[in-house]
């Protein structure tokens, strides 16, 4: 079966679909509503074939639907229904989610995207558990207050670079971490991954949206828990046609 995945980011959707060799794009923003963004989708992958659709959704999700309006989009996502405006099957999960997904190679994985916000999600022995680890107290406020965007720009790059090793290097030990990968644009702005992490690629994204479709247990297991399951060895996808690089980015190159 084909499968179209979707990225949604506050400034940009991001499309790709199996047998596809180039992903396509287009601005989000504040103004995005999901008509707007199910319009543009199918006006970008008119000429793809694809039977299923994956959504990364850039809020809270629960049981295959969004449950809190995403912060730099517009409003209407709660409640809308996907799967009768693509016509499709669509299975929806948080866009950290999905990433985590993508790049999961085994044993018990901490994704952390640092970005304008933090996302955050886990994968333990191939079961997907999103996480809102930016919303948990951290000195005067919260973790994504020092890690997100606003961290950065309040800190300047060299106390956030080091708030974001010292935060890393406390999660490990207390979540019994054997892997820690980092995305999000501001990981170019470390001047080096902190040890024991490896770079995230925005390719992981699509992969994780394919992936969501690979195991028949997650139809019986979206109506009874927010876990999805992947296969602990499947990588890479089936698509030969799709070519997906996984970059060990072990440095940053940042000024």
């Amino acid at each position: 079966m084909n499968i179209l995945a979707i990225d949604i980011g506050g400034t940009h959707v991001k499309i790709l679909a199996t047998g596809q060799n180039e992903r396509q794009e287009f601005e989000s923003g504040p103004k995005l509503t999901p008509q707007s963004m199910v319009a543009s989708v199918k006006k970008l992958a008119k000429d793809w074939k694809y039977e299923l659709v994956s959504i990364g959704y850039p809020g809270l999700v629960h049981f295959n639907r969004p449950i809190a309006e995403p912060r730099n989009l517009a409003k209407g996502w709660v409640g809308f229904n996907f799967e009768g405006a693509f016509g499709r099957p669509v299975r929806i999960i948080n866009d950290a989610a999905m990433q985590a997904l993508g790049s999961y190679r085994g044993g018990t994985m901490l994704f952390l995207g640092l970005g304008t916000g933090l996302g955050s999600a886990m994968v333990v022995e191939g079961s997907v558990v999103p996480f809102q680890l930016g919303q948990l107290s951290y000195k005067k406020g919260t973790l994504e207050d020092y890690l997100g965007l606003r961290g950065l720009q309040r800190l300047g790059k060299k106390k956030w670079r080091q708030e974001v090793a010292y935060c890393i290097g406390r999660l490990v030990p207390a979540l019994h971490l054997d892997d820690v990968v980092l995305g999000g644009g501001n990981v170019k702005k470390l001047k080096t991954l902190p040890e024991g992490c490896r770079g995230g690629d925005n390719v992981n994204a699509f992969l994780g949206g394919f992936r969501l479709w690979e195991d028949d247990r997650l139809r019986s297991a979206r109506g009874k828990k927010a876990l999805f399951v992947v296969r602990t060895k499947s990588s890479p996808h089936t698509n030969q046609k799709t070519r997906f690089t996984e970059k060990d980015t072990t440095k940053g190159a940042a000024a």
